[in-house]
């Protein structure tokens, strides 16, 4: 998470001049664009994947660890997971194999081990996934090479106003999670009270 801000922040300093560096910050979408024509292959789909996979693991262990009270958080945190789980777990086991292969987030692998899928499945969806979309980035990267490089220009060109605008998003997402929004550390927090409280009980 503080490397992804930090990837944000810094996006206009080191697009250009350090591709690899920025991908391995933060390695969303927009960013392996901007990156891969810059990059060999090599150093791009191994810093690529790793960064993509890192934290899809302890996501996944959160989900299974936490179990029910897992669920019952994307209930009422996530708009767009959210009904799903309402409709049923059933449900989204159904869906949930297709989602860990184009898009494990942070939810979609807690709720892979909040709602039983196993680690099997779920390592080799997620490998095979995230190795798809790293090779559609780099087919999207070859296709679009020159107005991609427009846009690194452009970011170059006007790399201080960018670091201002970035400065200011990352701020703003910064206060969110600390002031007990709907962010990663406010998650962890939530859970972790949970289920203290449940151990509580128990006792």
């Amino acid at each position: 998470m503080l490397s992804g801000w930090l990837g944000d922040l810094l996006l206009a300093q080191i697009v250009d001049h350090n591709p690899l560096l920025l991908i391995a910050l933060n390695p969303r979408n927009r960013n392996l664009i901007l990156a891969t024509n810059e990059l060999g292959a090599v150093p791009y789909y191994t810093v690529g994947f790793v960064r993509l996979i890192a934290s899809d693991p302890v996501n996944y262990l959160l989900g299974f660890w936490f179990g029910d009270r897992a669920i019952a958080w994307t209930e009422r945190r996530s708009r767009t997971y959210g009904p799903l789980v309402r409709d049923g777990e059933h449900w989204f086991r159904r869906l949930s194999l297709p989602l860990i292969f184009a898009a494990p987030n942070n939810i979609i692998c807690a709720l892979a081990g909040a709602t039983g899928v196993s680690v099997r499945v779920f390592a080799i969806l997620n490998i095979t996934g995230t190795i798809a979309r790293l090779i559609v980035i780099r087919q999207l990267g070859a296709t679009l090479e020159s107005p991609i490089s427009s846009v690194v220009d452009f970011i170059g060109d006007y790399r201080t106003p960018i670091l201002i605008i970035s400065a200011i998003g990352v701020a703003w997402t910064i206060f969110g999670e600390f002031r007990g929004d709907k962010g990663e550390l406010a998650v962890l927090r939530e859970l972790e009270e949970e289920a203290e409280a449940v151990s509580d009980d128990e006792a």
